[in-house]
């Protein structure tokens, strides 16, 4: 009987171990390098040329271990994207804040570097105009492109594109295109 029982408590321990290893949870921050792209920039019937903001993002990833060489990273973020619209006569920033969630497929190519691609759904939490108009759409659909650089085992660097698909306002066609860098720790 004592047999069975330390033979359980033994492959127990071993499953835990293997959980373990098939799942890591952690979290990350970084930089984002945010503007908006398109054809009819009008706000008020003006013309419009956009230049790039710096913001952030912040949140909650996961990576689900399949084999040796591809993983699954699904992540929960806040993300400030937006521009900074300029004419002859006035200039103004819009700042739209997202709750992002990337699902990306990990394609490792040692245990330094992974080619991350995948889709990412946002939904507008905030925007912060320096003009009267509330305009974004709720929902924008994007892709995501970028490579990951495990520093050690729990700490990781990653640079990522992601480009906007649907259009991010409802008064003029134009999407979000985002450059992040972020860093971030597993456990």
């Amino acid at each position: 009987m004592k047999k069975i029982i330390l033979v359980a408590v033994v492959l127990l321990a071993a499953s835990v171990d293997m959980q373990a290893q098939l799942v890591k949870f952690g979290f990350k921050g970084g930089l984002n390098y945010a503007n908006q792209n398109g054809s009819n920039i009008t706000v008020n019937s003006d013309n419009y040329n956009t230049d790039a903001i710096t913001s952030y993002h912040a949140g909650l990833v996961a990576e689900l271990k399949l084999t040796d060489g591809f993983s699954i990273q699904p992540e929960l973020l806040y993300s400030t994207q937006g521009a900074t619209y300029k004419n002859a006569f006035e200039e103004f920033k819009n700042e739209l804040g997202y709750l992002s969630i990337p699902v990306l497929a990990k394609i490792h190519f040692n245990k330094t570097v992974s080619l991350d691609l995948g889709p990412q759904a946002s939904f507008l939490l905030s925007e912060r105009n320096e003009f009267n108009v509330k305009n974004a759409e709720t929902f924008e659909f994007g892709a995501a492109a970028g490579l990951t650089l495990n520093v050690t085992k729990n700490i990781f660097l990653q640079g990522r594109y992601v480009l906007g698909l649907t259009e991010a306002s409802k008064e003029a066609e134009v999407k979000n295109s985002v450059l992040q860098i972020s860093a971030g720790f597993t456990f």
